[in-house]
């Protein structure tokens, strides 16, 4: 399985996709003046999040509703509202975190990353390896219960508190929408919809990636450039071995409600990931004594990293032996 890892990993590495978050990330940490525009970025994310959208609402149109996919959808609940606690709990023993700052750190790591999701996808579409279109569904759900965690773990120590509307902020989230609202199209024109905007979504979608990521690492680099310093290792540590244990709990989900080797793959990059947008729009609203420089470079400069280039190899990996799938 070692030897899988590093074969994934070296395909994933010189991949077109990761180059160009390379590319971003490198361009940013020796200070180019290389950038995306704010409107452009914003374009970019917005058509990722419908394509991805309307291709998972449109495969289960195929596939139909059953129960594999409501449990699929459960166990992400599940694992959402809980991976908080175990974050927490490592970042109170690893770092020397405040209450309230561990607390928003953790809310990212229970909620998922869109992207690294989508970077997934492909990985497994590139290696021809089928995986359950609902999948996005269950991306969409793992989205807020963290937020409500994070929550919950800041009040404990009496000072966390809850904005007035901020539960429709997080349910109303444009990322939130557009996820649930391209995947209903898809799933209410079905095939037959998806044919018709195909040369839209499913050509252009992987060059769109590219320069996307490019945007991530130039974002990233810079803020690993100008919070240098705010991380400890204990922090840093923290953002590489949560993933892991996040992956390994979505194994096992996976796993429990009968996924195929794609599905319990994606399931375990869900848990893995770590939100760096929906999580720290809430933050901002409901723990503003927050530290934004812990909680976004951890999450986007150390984390986000980690998955991409070694994180979805191992995943891939472990699901394929796991399962037996090929």
């Amino acid at each position: 399985m070692v030897l899988d890892i590093l074969n994934l990993a070296a395909d994933n590495l010189l991949s077109p996709i990761i180059l160009c978050f390379v590319l971003g990330l490198a361009a940013a940490l020796a200070r180019s003046d290389l950038s995306v525009p704010e409107a452009a970025a914003k374009a970019l994310s917005i058509y990722l999040l419908f394509a991805i959208g309307f291709k998972g609402g449109a495969s289960v149109a195929a596939h139909g509703l059953d129960a594999r996919l409501l449990a699929s959808v459960g166990v992400g609940l599940v694992l959402s509202f809980g991976l908080p606690f175990v974050a927490f709990a490592l970042l109170r023993v690893m770092t020397g975190l405040s209450r309230i700052d561990a607390a928003a750190v953790a809310a990212h790591y229970g909620s998922i990353s869109i992207v690294t999701f989508v970077a997934a996808t492909s990985v497994l579409e590139g290696r021809a390896i089928s995986s359950e279109g609902y999948m996005v569904a269950v991306a969409a759900a793992m989205e807020a219960p963290a937020i409500l965690s994070g929550l919950w773990l800041a009040s404990r120590g009496g000072t966390g508190h809850s904005e007035p509307g901020l539960m429709r902020e997080i349910l109303l989230n444009g990322s939130i929408v557009l996820l649930l609202g391209s995947f209903a199209i898809g799933a209410i024109t079905g095939a037959e919809g998806l044919e018709r905007i195909s040369s839209f979504i499913v050509s252009p979608f992987q060059g769109v990636l590219c320069l996307f990521l490019l945007d991530m690492g130039l974002v990233a680099g810079r803020g690993l450039r100008e919070q240098r310093g705010v991380l400890g290792l204990g922090a840093v540590g923290f953002g590489v071995l949560m993933p892991l244990i996040g992956a390994t709990a979505g194994l096992g989900m996976g796993l429990l409600v009968g996924l195929s080797t794609g599905g319990v793959a994606l399931m375990m990059v869900l848990a893995a990931s770590a939100s760096y947008i929906a999580v720290p729009a809430a933050m901002r609203v409901a723990l503003p004594e927050a530290n934004p420089s812990v909680y976004l470079t951890l999450s986007l400069g150390v984390t986000f990293p980690f998955n991409l280039t070694l994180g979805i190899p191992i995943y891939v990996a472990v699901a394929q032996t796991v399962t037996g799938g090929s």
